[in-house]
């Protein structure tokens, strides 16, 4: 328990170098979830830290990952969020992913979703998983890979 405690402070200071170095004002919040640990920034200069569809947030958390890494041998599975952004955004990918799937029930079709990063395709498959009749493969390549959600034909 003492180890995953130190690895807690050493994330929180390693974002909190980061953004004093940036010059931010902020506060740093921790949640734990079931995916892991959540490192939630508020601040009024959210604009700059979550970035044209989240880029510099998905940079913030590579940067904070990379610097960790040559820190510290243990592997945290964490995220960093700007007032919530991620969670929204999470959120909404998981109730796309459910109207996709209602898509492809009525339709019987197969629903190609939009392209995705590998943690945002992990969403659409897991949340996908509850759904028997359903089944979700990735297909494409680089920043091109999305989802496919397809009828899965059950047979007794």
């Amino acid at each position: 328990m003492e180890n995953k405690e130190a690895n807690t402070e050493l994330i929180s200071a390693t974002i909190s170098n980061l953004l004093n170095k940036i010059g931010i004002s902020y506060a740093l919040e921790f949640q734990e979830g079931a995916d892991g640990a959540w490192f939630i920034v508020r601040t009024d200069d959210s604009a700059l830290l979550i970035g044209e569809s989240g880029k510099n947030l998905a940079a913030l958390n590579h940067i904070v990952r990379r610097i960790l890494e040559k820190t510290t041998a243990a592997q945290e599975n964490f995220l960093i969020d700007i007032n919530d952004y991620n969670k929204k955004r999470i959120e909404e990918i998981k109730d796309l992913a459910r109207m996709h799937a209602q898509r492809v029930r009525y339709f019987k079709k197969d629903v190609e979703m939009r392209p995705m990063n590998a943690y945002e395709r992990r969403i659409v498959h897991t949340v996908l998983q509850e759904y028997p009749d359903i089944k979700t493969e990735s297909s494409g390549a680089g920043t091109e890979r999305r989802v496919v959600i397809k009828p899965f034909n059950m047979v007794a």
